[in-house]
């Protein structure tokens, strides 16, 4: 399926909708981009899904959609790129994925170790058939529009809606906070400027989740009452740290400090509850009662 679509930016995109972990579909996408267009200019990818559960606990449902997500739809959009980039003689792959790791192992979780499986697929191009490709790990993003999965909305909704905003454990884990605008920008500098089979980093400002919480509480105005500590996510990293002097040498860095993009988020969502207040229920519900309903003691 596709559709017309208006970006932020005035510009107008085509948009394709299409099954990565399919190859078949990935092959059908890559082919209506050229029959539209005539040359295949970039792929970015950045596909992927994040399974907190523990793996013991996952179903084969749950795992397969992170090995579809995470691995397949690398392998499958660069393999299905590859015959057009080698008959151009030109185009470039840049997969994105988050800090999968520390200290360069695979990962604390395996939906982690699956994203670190896609990086490998295409770097495995890389080395075998001298495909441009590269790879961006960026710090926790954050920005307007993201799905209230994710902790930044999530508290910022519950806060605006008078519900617990549940923190995991002490709150003193630490993560590096990335505005949506400044990974944008170090991923075009990456494709423009970037090597060939290289990882660039792409970091954000550290700070801990009990102060990121927080700011969120007094941004939004809420009853601070409503931080609910909750039990501790199993196997839960205590700190995301990244070099990102790779990409600094390129020319990157971020123009959005944490307090004004934080308050600028905050902001919209407080403006556009009809974008969000859709979404917050039906499989969402389903998955904040499984994910926080035995920790906030929901029935």
């Amino acid at each position: 399926m596709e559709a017309e679509l208006s970006s932020n930016y005035g510009v107008k995109v085509k948009g394709y909708k299409s099954n990565a972990s399919s190859y078949a579909e990935s092959e059908a996408l890559v082919n209506a981009v050229l029959e539209e267009f005539g040359q295949l200019d970039v792929l970015i990818n950045n596909a992927g899904i994040t399974r907190d559960t523990l793996l013991m606990r996952m179903t084969e449902e749950q795992w397969d959609e992170v090995i579809d997500t995470n691995l397949k739809s690398a392998f499958n959009l660069t393999k299905a790129s590859l015959k057009p980039f080698l008959k151009q003689k030109f185009g470039s792959i840049i997969n994105m994925t988050s800090v999968v790791g520390i200290m360069g192992n695979a990962g604390q979780a395996n939906y982690a170790a699956s994203k670190a499986g896609g990086d490998l697929q295409v770097l495995a191009a890389v080395r075998t058939h001298g495909v441009d490709a590269c790879i961006t790990r960026g710090a926790n993003t954050y920005g307007p529009r993201q799905y209230p999965e994710k902790v930044i909305p999530l508290f910022v909704t519950n806060a605006l809606d008078g519900l617990p905003l549940p923190l995991y454990g002490d709150g003193r884990q630490v993560r590096e906070w990335l505005h949506v605008d400044d990974h944008c920008a170090a991923v075009e500098l990456v494709l423009r400027e970037g090597k060939s089979g290289e990882v660039y980093n792409v970091g954000g400002e550290a700070v801990e989740n009990l102060e990121l919480t927080r700011r969120i509480v007094e941004l939004t105005g809420c009853d601070p009452a409503l931080v609910r500590h909750v039990d501790d996510r199993p196997g839960h990293d205590r700190r995301y740290a990244v070099d990102d002097g790779k990409v600094r040498a390129l020319g990157w860095e971020p123009r959005r400090s944490l307090e004004e993009g934080l308050a600028e988020t905050v902001a919209w969502y407080r403006a556009n509850r009809t974008w969000w207040e859709p979404i917050k229920s039906g499989e969402y519900l389903a998955y904040y009662r499984r994910q926080y309903g035995r920790r906030l003691g929901m029935s």
